[in-house]
This record gives structure tokens, sequence and C-alpha cells, in this order.
């Protein structure tokens, strides 16, 4: 669980990241959750979008997301989300206690 702080952190990082993944009417198989898992692991950070057509709204879509790859929502804005899950063997982002 994150705490408020290391929550804005991750916000602040995550103003200037990509969106490197897009949701769309194909909806979310495991096939968008390994692509997830991967990226998790080699940035830690990362922005998804949820498009108009998806069957999933932007909340429905992290929960799901969240459960299956065992990540965190850092937030919600919109159609974005954004997620962050510490690589174990080589973090990239250091987050105070």
């Amino acid at each position: 669980m994150l705490s408020s702080k290391q929550r804005a952190k991750l916000r602040s990082l995550a103003n200037s990241l990509e969106t490197i993944l897009q949701i769309g009417k194909g909806g979310i198989n495991e096939n968008t959750l390994k692509q997830v898992d991967d990226a998790l692991t080699a940035r830690e950070l990362i922005k998804i979008r949820v498009l108009e057509n998806s069957i999933y709204t932007a909340k429905e879509a992290a929960a799901e997301i969240a459960g299956a790859v065992g990540c965190e929502v850092v937030q919600i804005l919109g159609t974005r989300i954004t997620l962050y899950r510490e690589n174990p063997e080589k973090p990239v982002i250091q987050l105070e206690d």
C-alpha cells in the first residue's frame, strides 16, 4: 500500500510519461495483462489509456489489471490510468517509507 507522499511522488513522475498501452473494444485479455506485467517489470511506472469504445470504464479496468498483475493504482485521471509496481531485482524509482 502506498502512502500519500509516495503516491504524490509517483504522480509527479508520471506527468512526463507517455501512454504506452491502450485498452479498446477487445477489452483486457491474457495478452494485455502480459504486456502490462512486462512493462511494469521494466519501467515500474506506466500509463494506460482506456478508449471510449472499450467495455470498461477507467476505474473498472484499473481494478481488474491491478488485481491480475499485482500492482498499485497510482491515479485515475479521466481515461488515463497510472500503475506502479516495484521491480524486486533492480528498483528504478526510489520511494521513501
